[in-house]
């Protein structure tokens, strides 16, 4: 898989498709809720493509006032179990690192997500919630030693 940041409209109108197939189409969220004002103002996104180059994930981050928030992670459901997620995971929280060395790192997961961000280093904080009608717990990232 290749991840790479998002610097173009047509890059983001792809990452912002595949959202909606995942998201709305998927899971029923309402669009109003899966489009938000930092999709073209604050947030920095993700595109993963396949090795012949055909988007097949997504993801973004943002500076909350809690630190640094990893958002919409999502993968086409033809390519889930192929890496895609881990490589999103893997460069999003480099970039993080990077450019917040200090930050807390964290995320709403989806309750089957939960155990894939345990194994990269995420811990449950706090109870389970509910988001956009789906139960979530927020998960935070220990950063390695």
């Amino acid at each position: 898989m290749n991840v790479q940041r998002i610097t173009s409209p047509q890059d983001l109108d792809a990452a912002l498709a595949i959202r909606h197939t995942v998201f709305v189409q998927g899971q029923n969220v309402p669009a109003d809720l899966e489009n938000d004002a930092h999709d073209r103002t604050d947030a920095i996104h993700y595109l993963a493509r396949t090795p012949d180059g055909t988007p097949c994930g997504t993801a973004r981050w943002r500076r909350t006032d809690n630190g640094v928030k990893l958002e919409r992670f999502a993968v086409l459901k033809q390519f889930r179990n192929q890496e895609a997620g881990a490589a999103l995971l893997a460069n999003v929280l480099q970039d993080v690192h990077a450019a917040y060395p200090n930050a807390t790192v964290y995320l709403h997961a989806q309750l089957p997500a939960v155990r894939f961000y345990e194994r990269h280093g995420f811990e449950k904080a706090g109870d389970r919630f509910t988001e956009a009608d789906i139960e979530h717990y927020k998960m935070v990232w220990k950063r390695p030693a």
